[in-house]
């Protein structure tokens, strides 16, 4: 099984990579699953100019900003659709400001595959959107663990845990 994890990069305060690497520890010891980090993959199709000057071109260059980011986009989307089982997201303010994460859960969901989303915001003020496309909704990870246990079963052995005791989403 592998798995993709969506979330927020651009607008999270350390680009979604602590959250990551915490599930990624318990997927990969727990489940046995393969674990696509797209915040991990900075490289993905990119040259070695876009990957360096992209986030510059926002402002400066809009049209070869666009460019890029049509690239990232296709890259992501086309890991999901062919590449994946599962999508786990984490939904809060940082992915609401952004595009990335909604259009990720939307294409699982119209795709067939479950999706995860672990809530970092309290349910009231999510997305609606988001909330009926996923097949679970958690609020702690522990809460979510327990999903991808009872979905998928634990990985006979593990002993990989995820290292925040008050199971709170980090902010």
């Amino acid at each position: 099984m592998k798995v993709y994890l969506s979330g927020a990069i651009e607008h999270a305060s350390d680009g979604g990579r602590a959250w990551r690497r915490q599930l990624a520890a318990f997927l990969r010891g727990d489940l046995g699953h393969e674990v696509y980090d797209p915040a991990a993959d900075e490289k993905k199709c990119l040259t070695e100019e876009e990957l360096r000057d992209y986030r510059r071109w926002k402002t400066e260059a809009p049209d070869r900003f666009r460019e890029v980011i049509r690239k990232i986009i296709a890259w992501d989307l086309d890991l999901i659709e062919k590449e994946t089982d599962y999508v786990i997201a984490l939904w809060d303010e940082a992915s609401a400001r952004g595009g990335g994460t909604a259009a990720e859960i939307t294409l699982a969901h119209r795709l067939g595959k479950p999706v995860f989303v672990l809530l970092g915001m309290p349910v009231r003020e999510a997305s609606g959107w988001v909330l009926a496309a996923a097949d679970e909704i958690s609020t702690t990870f522990e809460e979510l663990k327990g999903q991808l246990r009872e979905r998928f079963g634990p990985l006979p052995g593990s002993k990989s845990e995820i290292r925040n005791p008050k199971s709170e989403i980090p902010g």
